[in-house]
Protein backbone atom coordinates (compact mmCIF):
# COMPACT_ATOMS: atom_id res chain seq x y z
CA UNK A 1 0.00 0.00 0.00
CA UNK A 2 1.34 2.72 -1.17
CA UNK A 3 1.95 5.37 1.63
CA UNK A 4 0.55 9.19 1.50
CA UNK A 5 2.69 11.99 2.57
CA UNK A 6 1.62 13.88 5.26
CA UNK A 7 0.90 18.03 4.95
CA UNK A 8 3.97 19.83 6.23
CA UNK A 9 1.95 23.02 6.37
CA UNK A 10 -0.14 21.45 9.32
CA UNK A 11 2.33 19.32 11.32
CA UNK A 12 5.38 21.77 11.29
CA UNK A 13 3.63 25.47 10.83
CA UNK A 14 3.95 27.38 7.72
CA UNK A 15 7.06 28.46 7.16
CA UNK A 16 7.54 32.45 7.89
CA UNK A 17 10.47 35.01 6.50
CA UNK A 18 13.17 36.38 8.11
CA UNK A 19 10.88 39.70 8.09
CA UNK A 20 7.71 38.00 9.25
CA UNK A 21 9.61 36.28 12.19
CA UNK A 22 11.16 39.56 13.12
CA UNK A 23 7.93 41.24 13.02
CA UNK A 24 6.15 38.84 15.35
CA UNK A 25 8.87 39.03 17.76
CA UNK A 26 8.76 42.75 17.20
CA UNK A 27 5.30 42.90 18.36
CA UNK A 28 5.17 40.50 21.50
CA UNK A 29 7.91 42.53 22.66
CA UNK A 30 6.26 45.51 22.51
CA UNK A 31 3.23 43.80 24.28
CA UNK A 32 5.51 42.17 27.20
CA UNK A 33 7.21 45.52 27.12
CA UNK A 34 4.53 47.72 27.73
CA UNK A 35 2.74 45.15 30.61
CA UNK A 36 6.04 45.67 32.51
CA UNK A 37 6.62 49.19 31.72
CA UNK A 38 2.85 49.57 33.89
CA UNK A 39 3.34 47.20 36.70
CA UNK A 40 6.87 48.52 37.28
CA UNK A 41 4.99 51.98 37.49
CA UNK A 42 2.29 50.61 39.73
CA UNK A 43 5.12 48.56 42.01
CA UNK A 44 7.33 52.05 42.19
CA UNK A 45 4.37 53.83 43.71
CA UNK A 46 3.12 51.16 45.83
CA UNK A 47 3.60 50.39 49.39
CA UNK A 48 6.49 48.08 48.51
CA UNK A 49 8.08 50.86 45.87
CA UNK A 50 10.70 52.32 48.44
CA UNK A 51 11.36 48.69 48.52
CA UNK A 52 11.41 47.65 44.86
CA UNK A 53 13.89 51.06 44.35
CA UNK A 54 16.08 49.48 46.93
CA UNK A 55 15.94 45.76 45.31
CA UNK A 56 18.14 47.06 42.37
CA UNK A 57 21.18 48.60 44.44
CA UNK A 58 21.94 45.75 46.34
CA UNK A 59 25.64 44.55 45.43
CA UNK A 60 26.30 41.58 43.29
CA UNK A 61 30.22 40.92 43.41
CA UNK A 62 32.30 38.45 41.26
CA UNK A 63 35.26 37.33 42.34
CA UNK A 64 38.26 35.54 40.83
CA UNK A 65 41.00 35.45 43.55
CA UNK A 66 42.45 39.16 44.01
CA UNK A 67 39.95 40.43 41.06
CA UNK A 68 36.55 41.94 41.87
CA UNK A 69 34.05 43.09 39.83
CA UNK A 70 31.98 45.21 41.85
CA UNK A 71 28.74 46.61 40.74
CA UNK A 72 24.87 47.04 41.87
CA UNK A 73 21.79 44.35 40.15
CA UNK A 74 20.90 48.24 38.37
CA UNK A 75 24.37 48.42 37.37
CA UNK A 76 24.76 44.49 35.76
CA UNK A 77 22.16 45.14 34.22
CA UNK A 78 22.62 48.02 32.56
CA UNK A 79 26.67 47.54 31.68
CA UNK A 80 26.33 43.75 31.28
CA UNK A 81 22.89 42.12 30.16
CA UNK A 82 22.12 45.31 27.71
CA UNK A 83 24.79 44.33 26.19
CA UNK A 84 23.44 41.26 24.77
CA UNK A 85 20.87 44.12 23.97
CA UNK A 86 23.55 45.77 21.95
CA UNK A 87 25.22 42.52 20.81
CA UNK A 88 21.26 41.87 19.18
CA UNK A 89 21.29 45.23 17.63
CA UNK A 90 24.81 45.00 16.25
CA UNK A 91 23.44 41.23 14.30
CA UNK A 92 20.50 42.89 13.05
CA UNK A 93 22.33 46.09 11.69
CA UNK A 94 25.00 43.99 10.11
CA UNK A 95 22.48 41.71 8.02
CA UNK A 96 20.33 44.97 6.85
CA UNK A 97 23.50 46.19 5.34
CA UNK A 98 24.22 42.86 4.08
CA UNK A 99 21.05 41.34 2.62
CA UNK A 100 18.36 43.55 4.12
CA UNK A 101 16.97 46.93 3.49
CA UNK A 102 20.14 48.62 3.73
CA UNK A 103 21.94 47.04 1.57
CA UNK A 104 20.96 49.23 -1.42
CA UNK A 105 22.16 52.59 -1.57
CA UNK A 106 18.47 53.66 -3.73
CA UNK A 107 16.89 51.58 -0.94
CA UNK A 108 18.33 52.70 2.50
CA UNK A 109 18.61 56.84 1.56
CA UNK A 110 15.12 57.33 2.44
CA UNK A 111 14.93 55.75 6.05
CA UNK A 112 18.58 56.35 6.53
CA UNK A 113 18.03 60.21 5.47
CA UNK A 114 14.69 60.13 7.94
CA UNK A 115 16.62 58.75 10.77
CA UNK A 116 19.38 61.20 10.80
CA UNK A 117 16.33 64.12 10.50
CA UNK A 118 14.99 62.19 13.19
CA UNK A 119 18.04 63.00 15.55
CA UNK A 120 18.97 66.08 15.04
CA UNK A 121 15.78 67.86 14.97
CA UNK A 122 14.89 66.40 18.74
CA UNK A 123 18.69 67.09 20.09
CA UNK A 124 18.41 71.11 18.49
CA UNK A 125 15.26 71.63 20.22
CA UNK A 126 16.07 69.56 23.56
CA UNK A 127 18.98 72.23 23.48
CA UNK A 128 16.85 75.12 22.98
CA UNK A 129 15.35 74.18 26.39
CA UNK A 130 18.42 73.36 27.77
CA UNK A 131 21.41 75.54 26.24
CA UNK A 132 23.86 75.16 29.35
CA UNK A 133 24.21 74.03 32.86
CA UNK A 134 24.34 70.30 33.71
CA UNK A 135 20.74 69.30 32.25
CA UNK A 136 22.85 69.78 28.65
CA UNK A 137 23.76 66.79 28.99
CA UNK A 138 20.52 65.17 28.27
CA UNK A 139 20.59 66.35 24.65
CA UNK A 140 21.14 62.75 23.23
CA UNK A 141 17.45 61.79 25.09
CA UNK A 142 14.89 62.33 22.49
CA UNK A 143 16.93 60.73 19.36
CA UNK A 144 15.98 57.25 19.59
CA UNK A 145 13.23 55.13 18.64
CA UNK A 146 12.04 52.03 20.38
CA UNK A 147 11.58 49.80 17.45
CA UNK A 148 9.60 47.33 19.79
CA UNK A 149 6.72 49.63 20.55
CA UNK A 150 6.95 51.73 17.23
CA UNK A 151 6.36 48.79 15.07
CA UNK A 152 4.64 47.07 17.34
CA UNK A 153 1.87 49.96 16.93
CA UNK A 154 2.12 49.60 13.05
CA UNK A 155 1.59 45.89 13.27
CA UNK A 156 -1.77 45.98 15.02
CA UNK A 157 -2.69 48.52 11.98
CA UNK A 158 -1.54 45.94 8.86
CA UNK A 159 -4.85 45.84 7.76
CA UNK A 160 -5.25 49.27 7.21
CA UNK A 161 -1.75 50.50 5.71
CA UNK A 162 0.83 49.37 3.00
CA UNK A 163 3.27 46.30 4.31
CA UNK A 164 6.14 48.58 3.33
CA UNK A 165 5.72 51.25 5.90
CA UNK A 166 6.45 48.57 8.43
CA UNK A 167 9.18 47.57 6.82
CA UNK A 168 9.78 51.77 6.35
CA UNK A 169 10.05 52.30 9.89
CA UNK A 170 11.73 49.15 10.96
CA UNK A 171 14.82 50.21 8.46
CA UNK A 172 14.91 54.09 10.12
CA UNK A 173 14.32 52.59 13.76
CA UNK A 174 18.16 49.97 12.72
CA UNK A 175 19.36 53.48 11.53
CA UNK A 176 18.27 55.44 14.57
CA UNK A 177 19.59 52.64 16.70
CA UNK A 178 23.32 52.82 14.89
CA UNK A 179 22.98 56.79 15.13
CA UNK A 180 22.21 55.95 19.24
CA UNK A 181 25.15 53.52 19.16
CA UNK A 182 27.94 55.83 17.84
CA UNK A 183 26.27 58.46 19.81
CA UNK A 184 26.69 56.86 23.59
CA UNK A 185 30.76 55.83 22.12
CA UNK A 186 31.47 59.16 21.57
CA UNK A 187 29.35 61.34 23.70
CA UNK A 188 28.84 59.73 26.81
CA UNK A 189 32.00 58.05 27.62
CA UNK A 190 33.94 58.79 30.23
CA UNK A 191 37.69 59.08 31.23
CA UNK A 192 39.68 57.22 29.27
CA UNK A 193 42.35 54.10 29.87
CA UNK A 194 44.09 54.05 27.40
CA UNK A 195 45.63 50.42 28.34
CA UNK A 196 42.01 48.71 28.74
CA UNK A 197 41.14 50.15 25.26
CA UNK A 198 44.70 48.60 23.86
CA UNK A 199 43.76 45.32 24.91
CA UNK A 200 39.94 46.33 23.46
CA UNK A 201 41.19 46.59 20.30
CA UNK A 202 43.85 43.58 20.43
CA UNK A 203 40.76 41.44 21.32
CA UNK A 204 38.67 42.85 18.64
CA UNK A 205 41.48 42.29 16.06
CA UNK A 206 41.58 38.43 17.43
CA UNK A 207 37.93 38.06 16.95
CA UNK A 208 38.29 39.78 12.87
CA UNK A 209 41.25 36.93 12.38
CA UNK A 210 38.74 34.54 13.69
CA UNK A 211 36.20 35.55 11.31
CA UNK A 212 38.88 35.28 8.46
CA UNK A 213 40.10 32.14 9.66
CA UNK A 214 37.04 30.46 8.93
CA UNK A 215 35.95 30.25 12.53
CA UNK A 216 32.00 29.61 12.97
CA UNK A 217 31.86 27.89 16.34
CA UNK A 218 30.07 30.66 18.57
CA UNK A 219 32.40 29.24 21.93
CA UNK A 220 35.22 31.39 20.90
CA UNK A 221 33.18 34.41 19.83
CA UNK A 222 31.43 33.90 23.35
CA UNK A 223 34.75 33.94 25.17
CA UNK A 224 36.88 36.99 23.34
CA UNK A 225 33.28 38.57 23.39
CA UNK A 226 33.40 38.57 27.33
CA UNK A 227 36.87 39.90 27.66
CA UNK A 228 36.15 42.28 24.56
CA UNK A 229 33.24 43.61 27.15
CA UNK A 230 35.17 43.42 30.20
CA UNK A 231 38.31 45.78 29.13
CA UNK A 232 35.87 48.13 27.29
CA UNK A 233 34.34 48.08 30.88
CA UNK A 234 37.48 48.76 32.25
CA UNK A 235 38.49 51.51 29.58
CA UNK A 236 35.74 54.10 29.80
CA UNK A 237 34.31 53.59 26.65
CA UNK A 238 30.78 52.27 27.86
CA UNK A 239 30.64 48.14 28.37
CA UNK A 240 27.28 47.98 26.13
CA UNK A 241 29.24 49.25 22.73
CA UNK A 242 31.46 45.61 23.07
CA UNK A 243 28.25 43.83 21.67
CA UNK A 244 27.74 46.07 18.56
CA UNK A 245 32.09 45.23 17.92
CA UNK A 246 31.27 41.90 18.83
CA UNK A 247 28.30 41.66 16.62
CA UNK A 248 30.44 43.20 13.35
CA UNK A 249 32.79 40.25 13.59
CA UNK A 250 30.00 37.28 13.84
CA UNK A 251 30.95 35.51 10.11
CA UNK A 252 27.70 36.09 8.06
CA UNK A 253 28.63 33.07 5.33
CA UNK A 254 27.67 29.64 6.31
CA UNK A 255 30.06 26.54 6.00
CA UNK A 256 27.84 24.31 3.74
CA UNK A 257 26.57 26.14 0.20
CA UNK A 258 22.95 25.69 -0.13
CA UNK A 259 24.00 23.20 -2.91
CA UNK A 260 25.64 21.62 -1.04
CA UNK A 261 23.26 20.94 1.72
CA UNK A 262 20.32 19.99 -0.92
CA UNK A 263 22.91 17.19 -1.73
CA UNK A 264 23.38 16.39 1.86
CA UNK A 265 19.37 16.11 2.85
CA UNK A 266 18.95 14.27 -0.51
CA UNK A 267 21.64 11.55 1.03
CA UNK A 268 20.40 11.76 4.87
CA UNK A 269 16.52 11.86 3.21
CA UNK A 270 17.24 8.19 1.48
CA UNK A 271 19.03 6.86 4.31
CA UNK A 272 16.33 7.61 6.55
CA UNK A 273 13.67 6.33 4.39
CA UNK A 274 15.60 2.65 4.13
CA UNK A 275 15.39 2.89 7.71
CA UNK A 276 11.65 3.35 7.76
CA UNK A 277 10.95 0.28 5.24
CA UNK A 278 13.30 -1.70 6.45
CA UNK A 279 11.18 -4.58 8.29
CA UNK A 280 13.93 -5.63 10.56
CA UNK A 281 15.15 -2.39 12.24
CA UNK A 282 12.50 -0.15 14.81
CA UNK A 283 10.46 2.39 13.01
CA UNK A 284 11.54 4.61 16.02
CA UNK A 285 14.72 6.82 16.29
CA UNK A 286 14.60 6.20 20.29
CA UNK A 287 15.08 2.59 19.71
CA UNK A 288 16.89 2.38 16.12
CA UNK A 289 19.95 4.21 16.81
CA UNK A 290 21.19 4.63 13.06
CA UNK A 291 17.62 6.64 12.72
CA UNK A 292 18.64 8.65 15.37
CA UNK A 293 22.58 9.43 13.83
CA UNK A 294 20.33 10.22 10.74
CA UNK A 295 18.37 12.70 12.38
CA UNK A 296 21.26 14.41 14.23
CA UNK A 297 23.47 14.79 11.22
CA UNK A 298 20.31 16.69 9.72
CA UNK A 299 20.30 19.10 12.05
CA UNK A 300 24.22 19.41 11.64
CA UNK A 301 23.36 20.15 7.96
CA UNK A 302 20.57 22.85 8.76
CA UNK A 303 23.38 24.71 11.10
CA UNK A 304 25.81 24.40 8.41
CA UNK A 305 23.98 26.19 5.90
CA UNK A 306 22.64 28.53 8.00
CA UNK A 307 25.39 31.54 8.82
CA UNK A 308 26.44 32.15 12.21
CA UNK A 309 25.36 35.40 12.50
CA UNK A 310 21.99 33.98 11.60
CA UNK A 311 22.26 31.28 14.45
CA UNK A 312 23.25 33.43 17.12
CA UNK A 313 20.44 36.04 16.19
CA UNK A 314 17.66 33.30 16.28
CA UNK A 315 19.21 32.17 19.90
CA UNK A 316 19.55 35.77 21.42
CA UNK A 317 16.36 36.96 20.09
CA UNK A 318 14.34 35.62 22.94
CA UNK A 319 16.54 35.88 25.59
CA UNK A 320 16.56 39.84 24.92
CA UNK A 321 12.89 40.17 23.90
CA UNK A 322 11.05 38.82 26.77
CA UNK A 323 13.80 38.51 29.61
CA UNK A 324 16.32 41.34 29.18
CA UNK A 325 14.54 44.32 28.29
CA UNK A 326 11.89 43.26 30.69
CA UNK A 327 14.51 43.27 33.39
CA UNK A 328 15.92 46.95 31.73
CA UNK A 329 12.27 48.54 32.04
CA UNK A 330 11.54 47.13 35.36
CA UNK A 331 15.33 48.27 36.70
CA UNK A 332 15.11 51.78 34.93
CA UNK A 333 11.45 52.64 34.11
CA UNK A 334 9.89 52.85 37.85
CA UNK A 335 8.98 56.72 38.79
CA UNK A 336 7.40 57.76 42.35
CA UNK A 337 5.30 60.60 41.35
CA UNK A 338 4.79 61.64 44.96
CA UNK A 339 8.71 61.81 45.28
CA UNK A 340 9.14 64.02 41.94
CA UNK A 341 6.22 66.49 42.71
CA UNK A 342 4.85 65.35 39.31
CA UNK A 343 3.15 68.84 38.58
CA UNK A 344 6.53 70.92 39.13
CA UNK A 345 8.43 67.86 37.06
CA UNK A 346 6.43 68.54 34.15
CA UNK A 347 7.67 72.70 33.98
CA UNK A 348 10.89 71.43 34.27
CA UNK A 349 13.10 71.77 31.15
CA UNK A 350 14.92 68.19 30.90
CA UNK A 351 10.93 66.99 31.17
CA UNK A 352 9.87 69.99 28.71
CA UNK A 353 13.16 68.94 26.17
CA UNK A 354 12.82 65.41 26.04
CA UNK A 355 8.83 65.52 25.74
CA UNK A 356 8.79 68.13 22.66
CA UNK A 357 12.22 66.56 21.52
CA UNK A 358 10.64 63.04 21.48
CA UNK A 359 6.99 64.06 20.01
CA UNK A 360 7.48 67.10 18.12
CA UNK A 361 11.18 66.88 17.02
CA UNK A 362 10.65 63.24 15.85
CA UNK A 363 7.71 64.17 13.41
CA UNK A 364 9.22 67.25 12.26
CA UNK A 365 12.86 65.85 11.64
CA UNK A 366 11.49 62.32 9.91
CA UNK A 367 8.92 63.89 8.12
CA UNK A 368 10.78 67.42 6.83
CA UNK A 369 14.38 64.92 6.18
CA UNK A 370 12.15 62.25 3.91
CA UNK A 371 9.98 65.38 2.16
CA UNK A 372 13.87 66.71 0.80
CA UNK A 373 15.36 63.76 0.45
CA UNK A 374 12.38 62.73 -2.06
CA UNK A 375 12.14 66.21 -3.92
CA UNK A 376 16.19 66.44 -3.69
CA UNK A 377 16.02 62.61 -5.77
CA UNK A 378 17.90 60.94 -3.06
CA UNK A 379 15.42 58.41 -2.13
CA UNK A 380 12.11 57.81 -3.28
CA UNK A 381 8.40 56.54 -1.03
CA UNK A 382 8.32 52.48 -0.97
CA UNK A 383 5.51 51.33 -3.11
CA UNK A 384 2.22 51.74 -2.07
CA UNK A 385 3.43 54.62 0.58
CA UNK A 386 1.84 57.66 0.36
CA UNK A 387 2.85 60.63 2.55
CA UNK A 388 0.24 60.15 4.73
CA UNK A 389 1.77 57.23 5.70
CA UNK A 390 4.99 59.11 6.22
CA UNK A 391 3.74 61.61 8.69
CA UNK A 392 1.68 58.71 10.80
CA UNK A 393 4.77 56.65 10.94
CA UNK A 394 7.00 60.03 11.86
CA UNK A 395 4.52 60.25 15.02
CA UNK A 396 5.32 57.11 16.12
CA UNK A 397 8.89 57.43 15.70
CA UNK A 398 8.66 59.53 18.87
CA UNK A 399 8.27 56.63 20.83
CA UNK A 400 11.90 56.27 22.09
CA UNK A 401 11.32 53.99 25.49
CA UNK A 402 14.64 51.69 25.73
CA UNK A 403 17.36 53.53 24.04
CA UNK A 404 15.91 57.05 25.73
CA UNK A 405 15.69 55.21 28.56
CA UNK A 406 19.49 53.74 28.75
CA UNK A 407 20.96 57.11 27.71
CA UNK A 408 19.68 59.28 30.25
CA UNK A 409 21.06 56.89 32.80
CA UNK A 410 24.58 58.09 31.10
CA UNK A 411 23.84 61.68 30.87
CA UNK A 412 22.55 62.47 34.29
CA UNK A 413 24.56 61.51 37.87
CA UNK A 414 21.51 63.36 39.77
CA UNK A 415 18.77 61.00 40.32
CA UNK A 416 16.33 63.98 39.94
CA UNK A 417 17.44 64.89 36.70
CA UNK A 418 17.01 61.37 35.80
CA UNK A 419 14.16 61.02 37.23
CA UNK A 420 12.83 64.08 35.21
CA UNK A 421 14.27 62.74 32.01
CA UNK A 422 12.35 59.76 32.58
CA UNK A 423 9.03 60.98 33.61
CA UNK A 424 9.35 63.04 30.06
CA UNK A 425 10.25 59.75 28.37
CA UNK A 426 6.92 58.14 29.06
CA UNK A 427 4.81 60.90 28.74
CA UNK A 428 6.32 61.55 24.96
CA UNK A 429 6.11 57.64 24.50
CA UNK A 430 2.30 57.60 25.33
CA UNK A 431 1.51 60.90 23.43
CA UNK A 432 3.41 59.73 20.15
CA UNK A 433 1.90 56.31 20.55
CA UNK A 434 -1.72 57.91 20.73
CA UNK A 435 -1.15 60.70 17.76
CA UNK A 436 0.22 58.56 15.49
CA UNK A 437 -2.18 55.27 16.57
CA UNK A 438 -5.04 57.82 16.16
CA UNK A 439 -3.12 59.30 12.53
CA UNK A 440 -2.96 56.29 10.83
CA UNK A 441 -6.12 54.78 11.67
CA UNK A 442 -8.27 57.61 10.34
CA UNK A 443 -5.48 58.77 7.69
CA UNK A 444 -5.74 55.66 5.97
CA UNK A 445 -8.53 53.67 4.44
CA UNK A 446 -8.76 49.97 4.46
CA UNK A 447 -6.37 48.10 3.15
CA UNK A 448 -7.69 45.51 0.06
CA UNK A 449 -6.38 42.02 0.55
CA UNK A 450 -3.80 41.63 -1.68
CA UNK A 451 -4.93 38.86 -4.47
CA UNK A 452 -2.40 35.78 -4.41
Amino acid sequence: MELKPYPLEPLFGRILTPFEQFLRRTTAGGIILMGTTVLTLLIANSPWGSAFHHLWEQQANIAFGPWQLQQSLHHWINDGLMALFFLLVGLELKREILVGELSSLRDAALPVVAALGGMIVPALIYYGFNPSGPTMAGWGIPMATDIAFAVGILVLLAWRIPRNLIIFLTALAIADDLGAVLVIAVFYTSDLNLQALSWAGAILLALVLLNRGGIRHPLPYAIFGALLWFSTLQSGVHATIAGVLLAFTIPARPAFHPRLFDQRLDELKDAFHSETINPDTPDDPLSNHRMATIAESVEQAANAVQAPLQRMEHSLSPWVTFVIIPLFALANAGINFAEIRLGESLTQPVTLGVIFGLVLGKFLGISGASWLAVKAGIGKLPGGVEWRHILGAAWLGGIGFTMSLFISQLAFADPLLAEEAKLGILLASAIAAVIGLTWLYLSAPKRKPEVA
